[in-house]
């Protein structure tokens, strides 16, 4: 017979000092740092423990005895369930406050270097409606709410579509309305929604690896341009005509309409053959005269009108004066490359997905930019001594690497190249400060300017200009 698992505490009355990673605020008792949900700094709570170490804590806030001045009213009914905007119930002036914060302390506490004072965080122009692409899923197995299930009512159908719940692969919280993309897409979930129940097609269940109706992927430009993609789990093309019709026929705003089946374990359509239907296969995006193409494989920043934001930063960082070679690491579909093109002699772009690279190439066709060239492979392979002497030594790298920051190979690299200036773009200040740390034996950080891509969460994007130190210079 198994031993009983011991429960842990309640704590009562305590104050929450401060804000930390993954939305949690932070409590501290004693030495004991506890990290709570669903609270922000300066409330007073009561903490059901979830886990316990020696030196931290998890815990759920359960009730609250005072509130914070620091708290905003979630105005989304799903707050708290689907996960995705864990800093709705905190003002959006102190969310920028936690974001800068978290910037400064991750740079002195990983990176162990001496910092300038940080230029003030980039608000977001908007909080709401500000993504440019969603992913939803459909799934038999809807997540049920404490509420649904407190109403005892038999639920026939547990077909949803909307956002995994968190830690929960195989749960789906059906979404009602979401405030994170502008119509048509809360539209286009619903009739979409609609239309699959009342012709009885079949919602993906993951266990078992079988439902025709899998994914949907929209994506949305500032030029009102909106793509939808369709991802489908079984090869049946009666069910897909019908479906991707009823689309066509009652959204013809749409610019890009297409389809997939993805017969795969993971939902990942980077490996997957993208159809159109009837409909061109990429929308644009538009950026100080600059016409970027977009299609379904691309990346590009999230919140358009913050990229903006973002790229004049790194632009700025850069000090081009037009004389400049400048190598942009991990350069996606080649938007920073061809924004910043027109200030420098030549601007060099590697990438690891092929795709990417043929819109980047694309994308300076399309602006009659021709002093861009750009190449596809690993980046940590491609950057080797062979490539700096065909296209030459750059004064300045631009790195945006993917969230786990840069393999030490091409920190290496960098350091051997020795570029008089680096321009770092993160979406994650750990990595980067981690990054850093290494890059401080020939690099010391001149400017820190952080940018807010994602209210209402605790993300944030970071730009950090890097000097080569004196000592080098005179080498």
């Amino acid at each position: 017979m198994s031993a009983k698992k011991k429960e842990l505490p309640l704590l009562k009355n305590i104050s929450i000092s401060d804000a930390g990673s993954e939305g949690q605020a932070i409590a501290k008792i004693d030495d004991l740092v506890v990290f709570v949900e669903g609270a922000v700094p300066g409330d007073v709570v009561d903490v059901k423990l979830t886990r316990k170490k020696k030196n931290y804590a998890q815990g759920k806030a359960v009730f609250l005895h005072s509130y914070s001045d620091k708290r905003s009213e979630p105005f989304c009914e799903h707050f708290g369930i689907c996960g995705g905007c864990k800093w709705q119930n905190m003002n959006y002036e102190w969310q920028l406050h936690y974001k800068q914060k978290q910037v400064t302390d991750n740079l002195l506490r990983i990176g162990k270097i001496k910092l300038p004072v940080s230029k003030a965080i980039l608000a977001s122009p908007k909080q709401k409606y500000y993504r440019n692409k969603l992913e939803f899923t459909f799934s038999n197995k809807m997540w049920l709410t404490d509420e649904e299930i407190g109403t005892g009512n038999v639920f026939d159908s547990r077909d949803a579509l909307g956002f995994h719940i968190p830690k929960m692969f195989d749960k789906i919280l059906d979404i009602k309305n979401c405030y994170l993309q502008s119509e048509p897409s809360n539209s286009i979930r619903l009739a979409l929604k609609k239309f699959a129940l009342s012709n009885g097609f079949t919602f993906y269940n993951i266990r078992e690896h079988k439902g025709l109706l899998r994914n949907v992927i929209i994506r949305t430009a500032s030029t009102g341009e909106v793509m939808l993609i369709v991802c489908f789990g079984e090869q049946d093309n009666g069910g897909i005509e019908k479906v991707m019709n009823f689309l066509y026929q009652s959204f013809p705003q749409l610019t890009a309409l297409m389809y997939t089946v993805n017969l795969k374990i993971n939902d990942s359509i980077s490996d997957q053959v993208i159809l159109p239907y009837k409909k061109k296969s990429y929308i644009t995006e538009k950026m100080e005269g600059l016409a970027f193409r977009i299609s379904p494989k691309s990346f590009y920043q999230t919140n358009s009108e913050q990229a903006y934001a973002l790229y004049k930063t790194v632009r700025d960082f850069s000090g081009l004066t037009g004389n400049e070679t400048v190598y942009d690491l991990y350069t996606g579909t080649g938007t920073i490359a061809n924004f910043i093109a027109k200030n420098a002699k030549k601007v060099i772009g590697i990438e690891y997905i092929s795709d990417a690279v043929e819109d980047a190439k694309i994308n300076s066709e399309l602006n009659n930019i021709s002093n861009t060239q750009f190449y596809s492979g690993d980046i940590k392979d491609v950057l080797n001594a062979a490539f700096v002497t065909t296209n030459g030594n750059p004064d300045v790298i631009i790195t945006d690497p993917p969230r786990n920051g840069m393999h030490e190979d091409v920190v290496n690299r960098i350091l051997e190249i020795a570029p008089n200036r680096l321009v770092y773009v993160s979406c994650n200040p750990a990595t980067q400060a981690r990054d850093l740390t290494l890059l401080s034996s020939k690099y010391c950080v001149e400017k820190i300017q952080p940018v807010d891509m994602f209210p209402q969460t605790h993300h944030v994007e970071n730009v950090l200009l890097l000097v080569l130190n004196q000592e080098f210079l005179k080498t």
